[in-house]
């Protein structure tokens, strides 16, 4: 079958039906020679029970968010596998084993209703916190419900607001008020399967006959609305998001009427108490001066709606730096800066009067090669924050630290445990260049004693898209199935991604998409030319944007690997603007839709590229079911197509899990067992048997196991 035939009429359309018999029917037959292969391979059950541990131990940290007194975290353990919605005091936080009050038991809820429900969130309404609105998902999807739940009964409540399944949500407004962003029938949904409406309901009334408060086009991506409840600073907003990077965003008013925050539609835009924040996606002329893409500016609110455009600089990009992310304390403004993708946080405070400018500090940093994120324990009231550490190596710390008190060191908290044996390993960060020329930078976490001799099975990863930064972090179930196994691990920042902020983004949109790949293929590169491993020892490892990155190294690339694991991925580029949430994404790829701009699409579909004569090393693709954002159909007939050429490929679908391909710890384990076992099969011949062992690193050069 040649490409044309494919787009003309694809034979494996029917493959797109997710429910269907016959495409279940597929599923169930790919599914079984999965774990034909995999499952009773040597180093299997290990490798699943060994992940398995890590993410049911009752030593992990339990990660919280503040309402009130109250710290409350969502929790899952081999007892709880749905999980457990719990809260405890800062004080019972403190100490080794604090005493939670649960909230919410999935598991009970979900046999109780004949429901496999997964945990979306829940908003505690402040400030009395006696009243929270929980979303549940189905199996994991994208889609769910929402329910009111009474923090004192712990029952849900008989009058509550309930949001029937969908692709949305509720906000509070007040005890009796929230607004409604949800699908309510024909013409309430945008063309990306996302809210189109926002409306203000009213207790006891019926959600249909909701006033609506403002009404989007069908083609933007999804409506929504919030409440700021801060003290003295209450205020409503309206967020009309017309595409993936463009967005409006309006001040409500209690006669309904909205006022535009007249900022580039390409920027981020946020408000504390008196201030506005507008974080720049593109260069931007204002008050006279001209601002550079990346760099984040501020003003007094009320000044810049009267006609100011005062700007204060609070961070200029340089070629190596960029905002990775901000976070507020009462009276303090808190940056975590990239510079060659190491972390710095950096804290600004505004002068008294809001007109002396801003003072600048830094904020005790981490150990080297690590990933440092702040957030704001209490911004209303309170100036401490919570800051997490993590490395590749290094486990997972959450400190407390005071903001603005002299000399205040971060009080550690907890820590997450040592998983694997990390000190017979290091952490590096190279540079390879990519085809134009560009310096790429990655990371390399590896045996010290690695003998450069280009036997070892090396495992690299990558994203490289919607702005995302791949930094350090603590897996232990990445350092027990590979790393501790002896296998290298390569993580890539490849162009697409926001390692040095909007530009590196920006440099791999659209008809530039291949220079993410080539940047990739420069890092696989580098690593052979290392003397680190070589291609048949290579494999790629990612996931949804991840995937069609690791699709196009299959088959744009095959010289370079020696294996892939494609993970919920885009693979069909000419369907998947018409497939679940893919609409929304035309801003990263183009419209396959317009001729001139499939022209260029076109050279990064995957399924449209593979050549029937051309060798392909093994290939594992995995998805789920429940995946309503990315369809399960581009895995489905990319493996299907794969089959019917004679091609390596292996097929996995979770049966729920959503996006995240995975609902429960077990399914997790399961799925990552999978994907390691294949890659050791592959790359080395065999699966070290143990982590503790430090099996792996002493495989022969002729693609055996030693």
């Amino acid at each position: 079958m040649d490409t044309q035939t494919r787009i003309d009429d694809d034979p494996y359309a029917w493959l797109e039906d997710v429910d269907g018999e016959r495409a279940l029917e597929w599923v169930r037959a790919r599914n079984a020679e999965a774990m034909d292969r995999l499952g009773g391979a040597p180093g299997f059950d290990a490798i699943r029970r060994e992940v398995l541990e890590v993410l049911d131990s009752d030593a992990k940290i339990p990660l919280v968010s503040r309402a009130g007194d109250r710290l409350y975290n969502f929790w899952r353990d081999g007892d709880h596998e749905r999980g457990l919605w719990r809260r405890t005091t800062l004080e019972q936080y403190r100490t080794d084993d604090p005493e939670w009050e649960t909230l919410l038991d999935l598991d009970a809820l979900s046999a109780a209703e004949g429901e496999s429900w997964v945990w979306h969130g829940a908003q505690v309404l402040r400030p009395d916190c006696r009243r929270a609105l929980v979303s549940l998902s189905r199996g994991g999807s994208d889609a769910d419900v929402t329910r009111e739940l009474d923090l004192d009964t712990l029952t849900w409540v008989e009058d509550g607001f309930v949001r029937p399944e969908a692709k949305g949500g509720l906000g509070w407004v007040d005890a009796d008020t929230v607004f409604a962003y949800t699908d309510l029938g024909p013409g309430t949904m945008t063309s990306s399967g996302y809210p189109r409406t926002v409306r203000r309901w009213t207790r006891g009334t019926p959600l249909a006959d909701a006033p609506l408060v403002f009404e989007g086009e069908p083609d933007d991506l999804y409506i929504s609305a919030h409440h700021d409840r801060t003290p003295g600073f209450e205020r409503d907003l309206v967020v009309r998001a017309i595409a993936f990077y463009r967005q409006q965003v309006f001040l409500l008013a209690g006669d309904g009427a909205l006022t535009l925050l007249d900022v580039p539609e390409s920027a981020e835009v946020s408000v504390h108490r008196e201030w506005l924040l507008v974080e720049l996606r593109e260069e931007w002329q204002a008050g006279g001066a001209v601002h550079p893409a990346g760099a984040l500016l501020a003003a007094p609110l009320d000044d810049y709606l009267a006609g100011s455009r005062a700007l204060e600089v609070l961070f200029r990009p340089t070629p190596s730096t960029s905002l990775a992310g901000l976070t507020w304390t009462r009276s303090h403004l808190v940056l975590t800066v990239l510079d060659d993708v190491r972390h710095e946080v950096r804290v600004l405070t505004p002068g008294a009067d809001g007109t002396d400018g801003w003072a600048t500090s830094d904020l005790p940093g981490a150990p080297e090669l690590t990933t440092v994120s702040v957030a704001g324990v209490d911004p209303d009231e309170s100036e401490d924050l919570w800051m997490t550490t993590s490395g590749y190596l290094t486990p997972t710390t959450l400190s407390l630290v005071t903001v603005g008190t002299p000399n205040a060191a971060p009080e550690p908290l907890k820590a997450m445990p040592a998983f694997f044996d990390a000190s017979r390993h290091t952490v590096e960060q190279h540079m390879a260049t990519s085809d134009d020329g560009t310096r790429v930078p990655y990371f390399l976490v590896r045996p010290t004693d690695l003998a450069l001799d280009g036997t070892a099975p090396t495992l690299l990863y990558g994203y490289g898209g919607f702005e995302i930064s791949l930094t350090p972090s603590y897996s232990g179930g990445l350092g027990r199935g590979w790393v501790a196994r002896g296998g290298v691990y390569v993580v890539a920042n490849i162009r697409g991604g926001g390692e040095y902020g909007p530009r590196w983004h920006q440099l791999a949109l659209t008809e530039n998409r291949h220079r993410a790949y080539e940047d990739f293929a420069a890092v696989a590169r580098d690593l052979v030319a290392r003397g680190v491993t070589r291609p048949e020892r290579l494999g790629v490892q990612g996931g949804s944007n991840g995937g069609l990155l690791t699709g196009n190294m299959l088959v744009g690339y095959p010289d370079l690997i020696g294996a892939a694991v494609i993970q919920v991925p885009l693979l069909d580029m000419r369907r998947y603007s018409h497939l679940l949430a893919g609409a929304s994404w035309m801003a990263e790829y183009g419209d396959p839709d317009d001729p001139t701009q499939w022209r260029f699409i076109r050279t990064f579909s995957p399924y449209h590229l593979v050549d029937a004569e051309r060798p392909y090393p093994p290939a594992l693709l995995t998805t789920s079911t429940r995946d309503d954002r990315v369809h399960p159909g581009h895995a489905r007939k990319m493996t299907a197509l794969l089959r019917e050429l004679g091609k390596d490929v292996t097929y996995y679908e979770n049966v729920e899990g959503g996006h995240g391909g995975a609902a429960t710890n077990a399914q997790a384990a399961h799925m990552t067992a999978l994907a390691y076992t294949f890659l050791w099969q592959r790359l080395a011949g065999d699966v070290p048997t143990s982590a503790e062992s430090g099996a792996g690193a002493g495989v022969e050069g002729d693609g055996t196991a030693a």
